[in-house]
Protein backbone atom coordinates (compact mmCIF):
# COMPACT_ATOMS: atom_id res chain seq x y z
CA UNK A 1 0.00 0.00 0.00
CA UNK A 2 2.88 2.37 0.78
CA UNK A 3 4.30 1.74 -2.71
CA UNK A 4 0.95 2.30 -4.39
CA UNK A 5 0.38 5.53 -2.46
CA UNK A 6 3.39 7.03 -4.23
CA UNK A 7 1.60 6.73 -7.58
CA UNK A 8 -0.77 9.54 -6.66
CA UNK A 9 2.12 11.58 -5.27
CA UNK A 10 4.08 11.23 -8.52
CA UNK A 11 1.01 12.25 -10.51
CA UNK A 12 0.51 15.37 -8.37
CA UNK A 13 4.22 16.19 -8.44
CA UNK A 14 4.38 16.05 -12.25
CA UNK A 15 1.17 18.04 -12.50
CA UNK A 16 2.67 20.97 -10.61
CA UNK A 17 6.41 20.76 -11.25
CA UNK A 18 6.03 20.95 -15.04
CA UNK A 19 4.26 24.32 -14.81
CA UNK A 20 7.24 26.50 -15.86
CA UNK A 21 8.24 24.04 -18.61
CA UNK A 22 4.73 24.06 -20.02
CA UNK A 23 5.04 27.78 -20.72
CA UNK A 24 7.64 26.92 -23.37
CA UNK A 25 5.42 24.13 -24.66
CA UNK A 26 2.39 26.39 -24.99
CA UNK A 27 4.43 28.95 -26.93
CA UNK A 28 5.58 26.22 -29.31
CA UNK A 29 2.34 24.26 -29.70
CA UNK A 30 -0.44 26.70 -28.90
CA UNK A 31 -3.56 26.00 -26.83
CA UNK A 32 -5.28 23.59 -29.21
CA UNK A 33 -2.38 21.19 -29.77
CA UNK A 34 -1.34 21.32 -26.13
CA UNK A 35 -4.88 20.43 -25.03
CA UNK A 36 -5.09 17.68 -27.65
CA UNK A 37 -1.82 16.17 -26.42
CA UNK A 38 -3.01 16.30 -22.81
CA UNK A 39 -6.32 14.72 -23.79
CA UNK A 40 -4.59 11.79 -25.48
CA UNK A 41 -2.13 11.31 -22.60
CA UNK A 42 -4.81 11.38 -19.87
CA UNK A 43 -7.27 9.06 -21.59
CA UNK A 44 -4.56 6.67 -22.81
CA UNK A 45 -3.03 6.55 -19.32
CA UNK A 46 -6.27 5.29 -17.77
CA UNK A 47 -6.95 2.79 -20.53
CA UNK A 48 -3.38 1.43 -20.51
CA UNK A 49 -3.49 1.19 -16.70
CA UNK A 50 -6.40 -1.23 -17.07
CA UNK A 51 -3.99 -3.73 -18.68
CA UNK A 52 -1.32 -3.37 -15.97
CA UNK A 53 0.01 -6.58 -14.45
CA UNK A 54 2.85 -5.10 -12.37
CA UNK A 55 3.18 -2.08 -10.12
CA UNK A 56 5.67 -0.31 -12.40
CA UNK A 57 3.07 -0.42 -15.18
CA UNK A 58 0.76 1.65 -12.99
CA UNK A 59 3.62 4.02 -12.09
CA UNK A 60 4.21 4.76 -15.77
CA UNK A 61 0.53 5.09 -16.71
CA UNK A 62 -1.50 6.55 -13.84
CA UNK A 63 1.55 8.17 -12.26
CA UNK A 64 3.81 9.61 -14.97
CA UNK A 65 1.62 9.58 -18.08
CA UNK A 66 -1.55 10.90 -16.44
CA UNK A 67 0.39 13.52 -14.45
CA UNK A 68 2.01 14.89 -17.61
CA UNK A 69 -1.31 14.86 -19.47
CA UNK A 70 -3.09 16.68 -16.65
CA UNK A 71 -0.37 19.35 -16.58
CA UNK A 72 -0.79 19.89 -20.34
CA UNK A 73 -4.52 20.37 -19.89
CA UNK A 74 -4.38 22.59 -16.80
CA UNK A 75 -2.35 25.60 -17.99
CA UNK A 76 -4.61 26.54 -20.94
CA UNK A 77 -7.78 25.93 -18.89
CA UNK A 78 -6.53 28.08 -15.99
CA UNK A 79 -5.20 30.87 -18.18
CA UNK A 80 -7.95 31.21 -20.80
CA UNK A 81 -10.90 32.36 -18.60
CA UNK A 82 -8.73 35.08 -17.06
CA UNK A 83 -7.96 36.49 -20.50
CA UNK A 84 -11.53 36.64 -21.79
CA UNK A 85 -13.12 38.34 -18.79
CA UNK A 86 -12.32 41.48 -16.85
CA UNK A 87 -15.28 42.81 -14.86
CA UNK A 88 -16.73 39.32 -14.28
CA UNK A 89 -13.43 37.48 -14.14
CA UNK A 90 -14.06 36.07 -10.66
CA UNK A 91 -17.41 34.57 -11.63
CA UNK A 92 -16.02 33.19 -14.90
CA UNK A 93 -13.05 31.53 -13.23
CA UNK A 94 -15.27 30.27 -10.38
CA UNK A 95 -17.62 28.57 -12.84
CA UNK A 96 -14.75 27.01 -14.79
CA UNK A 97 -13.06 25.77 -11.61
CA UNK A 98 -16.35 24.40 -10.27
CA UNK A 99 -16.23 21.85 -13.06
CA UNK A 100 -13.32 20.04 -11.42
CA UNK A 101 -15.25 19.70 -8.16
CA UNK A 102 -18.39 18.45 -9.90
CA UNK A 103 -16.33 16.16 -12.13
CA UNK A 104 -14.52 14.61 -9.20
CA UNK A 105 -17.78 13.99 -7.39
CA UNK A 106 -19.54 12.47 -10.42
CA UNK A 107 -16.66 10.40 -11.81
CA UNK A 108 -15.82 8.93 -8.40
CA UNK A 109 -19.37 7.61 -8.10
CA UNK A 110 -19.33 6.33 -11.69
CA UNK A 111 -16.03 4.57 -11.00
CA UNK A 112 -17.33 2.89 -7.84
CA UNK A 113 -20.47 1.72 -9.64
CA UNK A 114 -18.37 0.39 -12.53
CA UNK A 115 -15.97 -1.42 -10.19
CA UNK A 116 -18.86 -3.13 -8.42
CA UNK A 117 -20.50 -4.05 -11.74
CA UNK A 118 -17.77 -4.87 -14.27
CA UNK A 119 -14.55 -4.78 -12.23
CA UNK A 120 -11.74 -2.27 -11.84
CA UNK A 121 -10.15 -2.89 -15.25
CA UNK A 122 -13.28 -1.94 -17.15
CA UNK A 123 -13.86 0.91 -14.70
CA UNK A 124 -10.50 2.38 -15.76
CA UNK A 125 -11.43 1.99 -19.43
CA UNK A 126 -14.78 3.69 -18.87
CA UNK A 127 -13.02 6.53 -17.04
CA UNK A 128 -10.58 6.85 -19.93
CA UNK A 129 -13.42 7.15 -22.45
CA UNK A 130 -15.22 9.76 -20.31
CA UNK A 131 -12.02 11.78 -19.94
CA UNK A 132 -11.39 11.63 -23.69
CA UNK A 133 -14.89 12.87 -24.55
CA UNK A 134 -14.93 15.71 -22.01
CA UNK A 135 -11.41 16.93 -22.74
CA UNK A 136 -12.13 16.80 -26.47
CA UNK A 137 -14.77 19.48 -25.87
CA UNK A 138 -12.15 21.58 -24.07
CA UNK A 139 -9.74 21.09 -26.96
CA UNK A 140 -12.34 22.38 -29.41
CA UNK A 141 -13.51 25.41 -27.44
CA UNK A 142 -10.75 26.64 -25.08
CA UNK A 143 -8.58 29.25 -26.78
CA UNK A 144 -6.57 32.32 -25.73
CA UNK A 145 -7.67 35.91 -26.19
CA UNK A 146 -5.59 36.60 -29.29
CA UNK A 147 -2.40 34.81 -30.27
CA UNK A 148 -0.08 33.20 -27.74
CA UNK A 149 2.96 35.44 -27.57
CA UNK A 150 6.44 34.88 -26.23
CA UNK A 151 6.94 36.35 -22.79
CA UNK A 152 9.19 39.27 -22.07
CA UNK A 153 11.60 37.01 -20.19
CA UNK A 154 12.55 35.05 -23.31
CA UNK A 155 12.65 31.31 -23.61
CA UNK A 156 13.45 30.40 -20.03
CA UNK A 157 12.05 27.60 -17.91
CA UNK A 158 11.82 29.93 -14.90
CA UNK A 159 11.13 33.57 -15.67
CA UNK A 160 13.00 35.18 -12.79
CA UNK A 161 12.03 38.66 -13.91
CA UNK A 162 8.59 38.07 -12.40
CA UNK A 163 10.14 38.18 -8.92
CA UNK A 164 11.13 41.79 -9.52
CA UNK A 165 7.45 42.50 -8.94
CA UNK A 166 6.96 42.65 -5.11
CA UNK A 167 3.29 41.68 -5.38
CA UNK A 168 4.16 38.56 -7.39
CA UNK A 169 6.79 37.53 -4.84
CA UNK A 170 4.36 37.88 -1.93
CA UNK A 171 1.64 36.03 -3.87
CA UNK A 172 4.18 33.28 -4.58
CA UNK A 173 4.74 32.78 -0.84
CA UNK A 174 0.98 32.94 -0.23
CA UNK A 175 0.50 29.88 -2.44
CA UNK A 176 3.56 28.12 -1.04
CA UNK A 177 2.57 28.42 2.63
CA UNK A 178 -1.19 27.93 2.26
CA UNK A 179 -0.92 24.60 0.44
CA UNK A 180 0.94 23.03 3.35
CA UNK A 181 -2.34 22.99 5.25
CA UNK A 182 -5.01 23.21 2.56
CA UNK A 183 -5.35 19.51 1.61
CA UNK A 184 -4.95 18.16 5.16
CA UNK A 185 -8.69 18.13 6.04
CA UNK A 186 -9.58 16.45 2.74
CA UNK A 187 -7.19 13.58 3.40
CA UNK A 188 -7.69 13.22 7.17
CA UNK A 189 -11.39 13.84 7.84
CA UNK A 190 -12.45 10.31 6.78
CA UNK A 191 -9.96 8.73 9.20
CA UNK A 192 -11.01 11.23 11.88
CA UNK A 193 -14.60 10.01 11.47
CA UNK A 194 -13.41 6.43 11.91
CA UNK A 195 -11.43 7.43 15.02
CA UNK A 196 -14.66 8.85 16.48
CA UNK A 197 -16.32 5.44 15.85
CA UNK A 198 -18.92 6.99 13.55
CA UNK A 199 -20.87 5.09 10.93
CA UNK A 200 -18.56 4.08 8.02
CA UNK A 201 -20.92 5.99 5.70
CA UNK A 202 -19.80 9.26 7.32
CA UNK A 203 -16.12 8.72 6.59
CA UNK A 204 -16.84 7.58 3.05
CA UNK A 205 -18.97 10.59 2.14
CA UNK A 206 -17.23 13.43 3.98
CA UNK A 207 -14.79 14.12 1.14
CA UNK A 208 -17.58 13.87 -1.43
CA UNK A 209 -19.71 16.43 0.41
CA UNK A 210 -16.73 18.73 0.84
CA UNK A 211 -16.06 18.52 -2.91
CA UNK A 212 -19.70 19.31 -3.69
CA UNK A 213 -19.74 22.33 -1.36
CA UNK A 214 -16.36 23.35 -2.74
CA UNK A 215 -17.74 23.37 -6.30
CA UNK A 216 -20.73 25.55 -5.36
CA UNK A 217 -18.48 27.87 -3.35
CA UNK A 218 -16.18 28.48 -6.30
CA UNK A 219 -19.05 30.09 -8.19
CA UNK A 220 -20.37 32.04 -5.17
CA UNK A 221 -16.99 33.34 -4.06
CA UNK A 222 -16.06 34.15 -7.65
CA UNK A 223 -19.07 36.45 -7.76
CA UNK A 224 -18.11 37.79 -4.32
CA UNK A 225 -14.68 38.66 -5.69
CA UNK A 226 -16.23 40.66 -8.52
CA UNK A 227 -18.55 42.43 -6.07
CA UNK A 228 -16.23 43.25 -3.16
CA UNK A 229 -12.77 42.95 -4.70
CA UNK A 230 -10.75 39.85 -5.52
CA UNK A 231 -7.83 40.63 -3.22
CA UNK A 232 -10.22 41.37 -0.34
CA UNK A 233 -12.12 38.14 -0.97
CA UNK A 234 -8.97 36.02 -1.33
CA UNK A 235 -7.68 37.21 2.05
CA UNK A 236 -11.09 36.66 3.70
CA UNK A 237 -11.63 33.15 2.33
CA UNK A 238 -8.08 32.01 3.08
CA UNK A 239 -8.19 33.40 6.62
CA UNK A 240 -11.58 31.75 7.25
CA UNK A 241 -10.17 28.42 6.04
CA UNK A 242 -7.51 28.56 8.72
CA UNK A 243 -9.89 29.89 11.36
CA UNK A 244 -12.36 27.02 10.87
CA UNK A 245 -9.51 24.57 11.44
CA UNK A 246 -8.39 26.31 14.64
CA UNK A 247 -11.85 26.97 16.08
CA UNK A 248 -14.06 24.11 14.83
CA UNK A 249 -11.84 21.18 13.82
CA UNK A 250 -9.91 21.35 17.09
CA UNK A 251 -13.25 20.93 18.91
CA UNK A 252 -14.77 18.12 16.84
CA UNK A 253 -16.03 15.41 19.19
CA UNK A 254 -19.17 14.17 17.42
CA UNK A 255 -20.74 13.76 13.99
CA UNK A 256 -22.59 17.09 14.02
CA UNK A 257 -19.49 19.24 14.54
CA UNK A 258 -17.60 17.16 11.97
CA UNK A 259 -20.24 17.93 9.33
CA UNK A 260 -20.30 21.62 10.27
CA UNK A 261 -16.55 21.81 9.80
CA UNK A 262 -16.66 19.88 6.51
CA UNK A 263 -19.27 22.22 5.02
CA UNK A 264 -17.62 25.46 6.20
CA UNK A 265 -14.13 24.38 5.22
CA UNK A 266 -15.37 23.14 1.87
CA UNK A 267 -17.00 26.51 1.21
CA UNK A 268 -14.07 28.75 2.16
CA UNK A 269 -11.62 26.32 0.58
CA UNK A 270 -13.54 26.65 -2.66
CA UNK A 271 -13.12 30.40 -2.35
CA UNK A 272 -9.36 30.07 -2.03
CA UNK A 273 -9.13 27.84 -5.11
CA UNK A 274 -11.37 30.09 -7.22
CA UNK A 275 -9.93 33.44 -6.17
CA UNK A 276 -6.21 32.65 -6.24
CA UNK A 277 -6.05 32.64 -10.07
CA UNK A 278 -8.30 35.70 -10.45
CA UNK A 279 -5.82 38.06 -8.78
CA UNK A 280 -2.89 36.89 -10.90
CA UNK A 281 -3.68 39.04 -13.98
CA UNK A 282 -3.98 42.10 -11.72
CA UNK A 283 -0.54 41.34 -10.30
CA UNK A 284 1.47 40.56 -13.45
CA UNK A 285 -0.75 41.66 -16.34
CA UNK A 286 -2.30 39.45 -19.00
CA UNK A 287 0.86 39.51 -21.13
CA UNK A 288 2.74 37.59 -18.42
CA UNK A 289 -0.10 35.38 -17.17
CA UNK A 290 1.12 32.05 -18.60
CA UNK A 291 4.60 32.05 -17.02
CA UNK A 292 3.11 33.45 -13.81
CA UNK A 293 0.53 30.67 -13.58
CA UNK A 294 3.24 28.07 -14.16
CA UNK A 295 5.42 29.43 -11.37
CA UNK A 296 2.62 30.07 -8.87
CA UNK A 297 1.17 26.58 -9.18
CA UNK A 298 4.60 24.96 -9.02
CA UNK A 299 4.71 26.06 -5.38
CA UNK A 300 1.83 23.67 -4.68
CA UNK A 301 4.05 20.62 -5.09
CA UNK A 302 5.79 21.18 -1.75
CA UNK A 303 2.63 21.68 0.27
CA UNK A 304 0.69 18.85 -1.36
CA UNK A 305 3.56 16.37 -1.02
CA UNK A 306 4.69 17.22 2.52
CA UNK A 307 1.82 19.05 4.24
CA UNK A 308 -0.42 16.07 4.98
CA UNK A 309 2.45 13.69 5.92
CA UNK A 310 3.60 16.26 8.50
CA UNK A 311 0.04 16.47 9.87
CA UNK A 312 -0.18 12.67 9.99
CA UNK A 313 3.11 12.46 11.87
CA UNK A 314 1.79 14.98 14.41
CA UNK A 315 -1.33 12.84 14.89
CA UNK A 316 0.73 9.71 15.51
CA UNK A 317 2.93 11.45 18.08
CA UNK A 318 0.23 10.83 20.69
CA UNK A 319 -1.52 7.69 21.92
CA UNK A 320 -4.33 7.43 21.02
CA UNK A 321 -3.87 9.50 17.84
CA UNK A 322 -4.91 13.12 18.42
CA UNK A 323 -6.36 14.99 15.44
CA UNK A 324 -6.18 18.31 17.30
CA UNK A 325 -2.48 18.45 16.40
CA UNK A 326 -3.29 18.11 12.69
CA UNK A 327 -6.00 20.76 12.96
CA UNK A 328 -3.60 23.20 14.60
CA UNK A 329 -0.95 22.50 11.95
CA UNK A 330 -3.41 23.03 9.08
CA UNK A 331 -4.99 26.07 10.68
CA UNK A 332 -1.72 27.82 11.48
CA UNK A 333 -0.17 27.28 8.05
CA UNK A 334 -3.31 28.53 6.28
CA UNK A 335 -3.65 31.57 8.55
CA UNK A 336 0.00 32.46 7.94
CA UNK A 337 -0.68 32.02 4.22
CA UNK A 338 -3.64 34.38 4.50
CA UNK A 339 -1.35 37.06 5.94
CA UNK A 340 0.59 36.97 2.66
CA UNK A 341 -2.73 37.42 0.83
CA UNK A 342 -3.42 40.41 3.07
CA UNK A 343 0.04 41.77 2.31
CA UNK A 344 -0.62 41.59 -1.44
CA UNK A 345 -3.94 43.35 -0.89
CA UNK A 346 -2.20 46.19 0.99
CA UNK A 347 0.44 46.51 -1.73
CA UNK A 348 -2.33 46.75 -4.31
CA UNK A 349 -4.85 48.99 -2.54
CA UNK A 350 -3.24 50.42 0.56
CA UNK A 351 -4.59 50.27 4.13
CA UNK A 352 -7.96 51.88 3.43
CA UNK A 353 -11.03 49.73 2.80
CA UNK A 354 -11.57 49.87 -0.95
CA UNK A 355 -12.70 47.38 -3.55
CA UNK A 356 -9.50 45.80 -4.77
Amino acid sequence: MATLSWIGSICVALFFITGPINQLVIEKMGYKYMLATGTILCSAALILASFATQVWHVFLTQGVMFGLGASFVSLPCIGAPQQWFSERRGLAVGISFAGSGVGGLVISNISMAAINTVGYRWALRIDGIIVFVLLSFATCFVRPFGDVKKTGGGRKIINWYLFKNPMFTVLFFHGLVTTFGYMTPYFLLPSHANALNLDPWVGTNLSAIMSAVNAVARVCTGYMGDKFGRFNSLFFCTFMCGLTCLVIWTNVHNEATLWVFAVLYGFFGGGYVALFPTVQPQVVGLEHISPAVGLLYTTNIFGYLFGTPIATELINKTTPPNYVNAAIWAGCTIVVGSFFAGWVRILKGGWKWVKV
